[in-house]
């Protein structure tokens, strides 16, 4: 019964889940690109974080764009130290599920990834997506550099500005943080639907496009 009510206040220091010292195991490769799941990025290659609803679609469509090396799905933006994802559902760890995408930026910037971030899920509904309901479904952008940051928050903005055009009247409510600690989830949520093809998908986006910065 523990996990069985939504809860859509995030909790404090006080009122999370205590969590565990280890890790919760997960996959050892990438089950579409054959890489290790947990080496280090190589030379050159960046990582950008992302939450945008149920990371089974989410992480599918980072896979599939061409200059990702890598992805992986996990648990970030919350307290509770290596949650199972029962835990991070019950809405009693703070975090969201996030992708961790290892980007090669000669190929494709962090604002295209942004781009893609925004285009491809709805980032006004706050701690849901669609049907999916709960802490874990929000919005949000875990910055690793200033320029990261910077380039986030003036893309949030200029969608807003699109979004308001277009006849959406909702502000986005993209948590845009520095990046603390990322947790994997488990083996089973790694590559999901390349696993399960016939699986759930619950993103989708608002429709409107999301403009490129241009170059200073």
């Amino acid at each position: 019964m523990l996990f069985m009510k939504k809860n859509l206040d995030l909790p404090t220091a006080d009122t999370a889940l205590k969590g565990r010292e280890t890790a919760i195991p997960t996959a050892k490769t990438h089950f579409v690109f054959g890489r290790p799941l947990a080496a280090a990025p190589p030379e050159g290659v960046e990582t950008a974080i992302f939450g945008l609803g149920c990371f089974w679609g989410a992480e599918r469509i980072f896979w599939k764009t061409p200059g990702v090396w890598l992805t992986r799905v996990g648990y970030a933006g919350g307290i509770t130290p290596n949650p199972t994802y029962e835990e991070v559902c019950s809405g009693r760890t703070g975090h969201t599920e996030i992708v961790e995408v290892q980007f090669d930026p000669k190929e494709i910037s962090f604002a295209a990834l942004v781009k893609l971030f925004l285009e491809s899920h709805d980032p006004t509904q706050g701690m849901r997506q669609g049907n999916d309901i709960g802490t874990q479904y929000r919005s949000a952008i875990y910055f690793l550099s200033p320029e990261q940051e910077t380039t986030a928050r003036a893309m949030i903005a200029d969608y807003e500005k699109a979004l308001a055009a277009s006849g959406h009247r909702d502000k986005v409510t993209s948590e845009v943080k520095p990046l603390s600690t990322i947790y994997l989830a488990e083996d089973y949520h790694q590559q999901y639907l390349a696993k399960n093809p016939n699986g759930y998908c619950g993103i989708g986006g608002t429709g409107v496009i999301c403009p490129l910065p241009q170059p200073v």
